[in-house]
């Protein structure tokens, strides 16, 4: 398959069978697959080389070290990824999958060395900047851009706070410190809005694409409840929700009877990828679960509000009209 794709957080959980599928499957003749941590010490960087290692011949396959958290590393690798496709050095970008998530769930409030909430910085407007920057470089009749939605941008089983925007949208980049019985809760709240945030602007972003004429489409995809992730086992997860993840994930086969929506990385990777490359996805726009159109939250389709935070993330993220072939 012609084209070039990018998929950010390669070497996470749903990723690295996203990358082995992709391979397999669509043999894209480049992909560019990002990680913040690229050395040898990373076991989940190397796992993610010995699946590319199992290339099929004719496809190029390159890890890129890239922090999320960083603003100036955001723009400098959109700038370099554009340049390779005007100088035909690389084939136009066929798809995007922004897969790479941050979560603050112990800790308290984290912060980028540019000053915003962690959450939001990487999983909305890193990929925001992203987007826009590289929207010449796709091919534009056919090019794809997934974001990775969440039941979190309204409120999941797990959450104790509902998703819900605050009246000054700055907070949402500058929140208030989280009080010490509320740490965690705060967290995955805001996780939750960095996932609503995102999807509001991607159907912004649609209007904007039909506005302008180009022919790429952008859609969210809610995976699913991803009881195999390691995003539930890490350090920064509080001991009793790993613990009740453990159960959920050995009785997963019984369970994904009654609630289809909890699954494993493995079975996600396969929708994600599908919307991304194949036939299901093409000309699609909005919000999917897992392989499904669906209806986001009725908060996510608030028209006016999701023009309010595309215009700030534009500012967030550093975003001029000359940074980006976008009518902003």
């Amino acid at each position: 398959m012609e084209g070039t794709v990018i998929i950010t957080g390669a070497n996470g959980s749903l990723a690295i069978p996203a990358v082995a599928y992709l391979l397999s499957e669509f043999k894209p003749r480049n992909v560019i697959l990002t990680v913040r941590n690229d050395t040898t010490n990373d076991k989940n960087t190397e796992q993610l080389r010995a699946t590319i290692a199992q290339a099929p011949s004719g496809v190029n396959v390159t890890v890129r070290k890239l922090d999320l958290a960083s603003l100036a590393e955001v723009h400098a690798f959109a700038k370099a990824v554009a340049a390779q496709i005007t100088a035909r050095e690389i084939p136009p970008l066929a798809a995007v999958i922004w897969n790479a998530m941050s979560w603050s769930l112990q800790g308290g409030l984290q912060l980028t060395g540019d000053g915003y909430e962690r959450s939001m910085a990487i999983n909305h407007i890193a990929h925001f900047a992203l987007t826009l920057e590289l929207l010449s470089s796709f091919d534009q009749e056919h090019g794809r851009i997934i974001f990775l939605g969440s039941d979190s941008h309204e409120k999941s089983a797990m959450q104790k706070y509902a998703s819900v925007l605050p009246a000054d949208l700055d907070k949402l980049v500058y929140p208030e410190p989280d009080r010490e019985e509320e740490v965690a809760d705060r967290g995955f709240q805001r996780y939750g809005l960095s996932k609503l945030v995102s999807i509001m602007t991607m159907y912004e972003l649609n209007r904007r694409l039909v506005k302008d004429g180009k022919g790429l489409s952008a859609l969210a995809v809610d995976p699913g409840g991803l009881v195999d992730s390691r995003a539930f086992s890490g350090p920064d997860i509080p001991s009793q929700w790993s613990r009740k993840i453990s159960v959920v994930n050995w009785l997963q086969p019984l369970l994904s009877f009654l609630n289809p929506t909890i699954r494993r990385c493995t079975h996600a990777a396969k929708d994600v990828v599908d919307l991304a490359m194949g036939p299901h996805g093409e000309r699609q726009t909005g919000y999917f679960i897992m392989s499904n159109k669906a209806e986001s939250s009725k908060a996510s389709q608030d028209e006016e509000m999701q023009a309010e935070l595309w215009n700030r993330s534009v500012e967030w993220a550093g975003i001029t009209q000359k940074s980006t072939s976008l009518t902003l």
